[in-house]
């Protein structure tokens, strides 16, 4: 994995290289410790990112001394970061693991220069690599994405530019055909076999839980905990209005159909039958199961077909319709899910590019935040006032009329992605200042024992009543905010 060469020349440096990164003694210790980290001298695999992704100068001091055990020069950037993740397991909080991957993508870049255009491109291709291999390797929720879609993210985002069509096909293939996976110590190992042991001596529920929660991405992994607390349940129907991205859902697939809705956790679980805790999850239930981390749910006051509708957008842009039976269940609904989201999302990772010129959405992470709610409540409104700024910014830069329609369709694509998140951190920091326990916890028609713990539910729940819902596929508005025949405000 390291080449001596290149480390002996890199510990060297040029001149002054002391002084740019911190006193003699304190880059000794650096080196000193990075060594023992690599070497694994007293420590354990699990330890090395903790030491590589704090966020302090001796830290960073470790990281670049620690990287420097690795050659990647003439490598791939998939090999690379497959060799990278074979010496440590990357674990921690999504902000430590992002200054790991940080440190990765800034050897890289010094090994190959000329293989991407900038350290900001490779952390880039990095970040998207980890997030394409829990698409394809993780949870059952949802489609999988295609290579076209992988590429067609990443637009723009090469410094403004686009990567080579070849090289982004041959990551996505490479990951297609392999998943990433980084070390693990040999207890974990002992443990990870116990547990699958177990999940036969424990029948279906287990391994069947197991396929929704994926440890392989510091990112977008559904956090799903078998444990995790019961805020709402009952019967809702729903209909798919707008798949991933805001494209308007074919006709076919727009049908309003009934399920026994479970808000376990961050996941919002569509049934067909009642809840009940010890029962496995079916393949029907993981496919129809919604993560609300970053979601915003509203009324929905722009459908007129049916009462009691409420519309939930997720952070991937899907819209979903459910009709409620009754008006104050509606809303029960519609704050229970909004205070999950606000209380539990973690705080977005920074992007990678800032120089792009098409707009792109930034992926959030689905983990559950590490944050106290007093922490939570000040990264809320910190990202307030940052999207605020933003949005002001960028309308009293209205684009030119001679410009192009495309442009144009930009310009609005961004406008109304600020907007939605203005009004999201909005709702979600009114929330927590007016303090969501008492939400999570429970009203008349809620179900008790919904504290903010993973301990294990315990309902008491009301016999629900079935609905009749007729089956509803005429309805053509779109919530897609590039359509300019759009004549609603989404939020």
């Amino acid at each position: 994995m390291g080449s001596n060469e290149l480390q002996e020349k890199d510990a060297t440096g040029a001149p002054g290289h002391d002084l740019s990164n911190g006193s003699s003694s304190n880059l000794e210790a650096a080196r000193r410790l990075a060594k023992r980290l690599y070497h694994l001298d007293r420590f354990k695999r699990s330890d090395v990112a903790k030491h590589l992704g704090k966020n302090n100068e001796f830290s960073k001091l470790v990281a670049e001394e620690y990287l420097k055990f690795f050659d990647f020069t003439g490598m791939t950037l998939d090999c690379s970061l497959r060799s990278f993740f074979k010496a440590f397991s990357l674990i921690g909080e999504t902000q430590e693991r992002e200054r790991v991957l940080i440190h990765f993508s800034s050897r890289y870049y010094q090994c190959n220069p000329n293989a991407i255009s900038s350290q900001d491109g490779v952390h880039c291709l990095t970040c998207a690599m980890m997030l394409l291999n829990t698409d394809l390797h993780g949870h059952n929720i949802g489609k999988k994405m295609t290579c076209q879609e992988f590429v067609a993210n990443l637009q723009g985002m090469n410094d403004g530019k686009d990567f080579p069509r070849g090289l982004l096909k041959a990551l996505y293939n490479s990951i297609k055909n392999e998943k990433l996976e980084w070390a693990v110590d040999e207890e974990e190992k002992k443990k990870s076999h116990s547990d699958g042991t177990d999940e036969k001596d424990n029948g279906n529920q287990t391994k069947a839980v197991s396929r929704i929660g994926n440890s392989n991405n510091p990112f977008l992994d559904i956090p799903h905990d078998p444990n995790a607390a019961v805020y709402k349940t009952g019967f809702l129907a729903r209909k798919i209005h707008a798949d991933m991205d805001g494209k308007k859902t074919p006709r076919g697939k727009r049908g309003w159909k009934t399920f026994y809705a479970v808000l376990k956790g961050t996941v919002l679980y569509l049934q067909k039958d009642e809840y009940k805790p010890e029962k496995a999850l079916s393949e029907e239930d993981l496919k129809n199961a919604v993560s609300v981390h970053h979601a915003l749910a509203s009324k929905a006051t722009d459908y007129e077909k049916k009462p009691n509708v409420l519309k939930l957008k997720t952070a991937d842009w899907r819209v979903l319709l459910f009709q409620a039976q009754s008006q104050e269940e509606m809303q029960t609904w519609i704050n229970k899910i909004n205070c999950v989201a606000a209380v539990f999302s973690a705080p977005p990772f920074p992007a990678a590019i800032g120089s792009q010129k098409k707009f792109s959405r930034p992926l959030l992470p689905a983990t559950t935040t590490k944050l106290s709610q007093d922490e939570q409540l000040k990264s809320h409104e910190a990202k307030l006032k940052q999207i605020s700024t933003e949005l002001a910014e960028h309308r009293s830069y209205p684009p030119d009329k001679k410009l192009k329609g495309k442009e144009v369709d930009d310009y609005k694509l961004k406008d109304h992605y600020l907007e939605f998140e203005k009004n999201r951190y909005e709702i979600y920091v009114g929330l927590l200042k007016e303090g969501v326990k008492e939400l999570l916890s429970g009203g008349e028609n809620d179900a008790p024992g919904l504290k903010k713990s993973h301990s294990s539910p315990s309902l008491n729940q009301e016999s629900p009543v079935s609905a009749k819902v007729k089956r509803n596929v005429s309805e053509r508005k779109d919530y897609r905010p590039e359509t300019p025949s759009i004549k609603q405000k989404v939020t």
